[in-house]
């Protein structure tokens, strides 16, 4: 008697080895759902995270340091950190904010790194929050912003680039920088000291505080 062939698959056969089609399972929209897809290991949560939060953390970056040779280095090691210690963020809902803390932590790094040695590199990507096409009176103001926050100590830059620059709501720069609010007010009062102090000196700067503007929206 001939033995037909089994075609039927074995248990421990891959999908393809059945004849099926892999099919990733979807991650949902929001980031509760990607935080859990990041903390079970899913295998497109770590490329979902960066297609949807680079954007963001590398504006957060250019707020604070400017546009540094070292840009595209900081934004890797922040999307590093942040996948290794996904594990301690309890409120996935919360997602963003987080990323935004790592991302601040990575930057105060380099920051304190560089400090001695600090060197801003600036085309025409300028850092500049609103208009698509900046005038060159706001590309040089902002040159000078930058410089001017050079003299600043890390905590201190750190504060003001998010509060001034990129607009955040103080209880949103507190939470960035990882301490208390009280804490981001001292710090931005300190800031606010040595920016106008500097800026007064610079023409660039100084008729900007003369008309009475803060260096941002409130």
């Amino acid at each position: 008697m001939t033995t037909l062939p089994d075609e039927s698959p074995r248990p421990d056969a891959s999908p393809q080895q059945r004849g099926g089609v892999v099919r990733h399972l979807p991650i949902g929209a929001d980031d509760a759902a990607l935080a859990n897809a990041l903390r079970d290991g899913h295998s497109r949560a770590r490329a979902e995270l960066y297609d949807r939060h680079a954007p963001h953390v590398r504006r957060v970056l250019v707020r604070v340091i400017g546009f540094s040779p070292d840009l595209d280095d900081l934004l890797q090691d922040t999307f590093a950190a942040a996948f290794a210690s996904v594990g301690s963020l309890s409120d996935g809902s919360k997602l963003r904010g987080w990323l935004t803390s790592v991302a601040i932590y990575t930057a105060r790094g380099w920051l304190r790194k560089h400090s001695r040695r600090r060197w801003l590199v600036f085309t025409d990507a300028t850092p500049e929050r609103e208009a698509p096409v900046a005038s060159g009176e706001v590309r040089e103001a902002l040159r000078e912003t930058y410089a001017v926050l050079d003299r600043m100590r890390a905590d201190e830059r750190v504060a003001f680039a998010l509060r001034y620059i990129d607009g955040m709501q103080l209880e949103e720069v507190a939470a960035a920088a990882r301490c208390s609010l009280a804490t981001i007010k001292r710090r931005l009062a300190r800031a606010e000291r040595t920016f106008t102090t500097h800026a007064k000196k610079n023409p660039a700067l100084a008729s900007w505080l003369a008309a009475g503007a803060r260096w941002g929206k409130p």
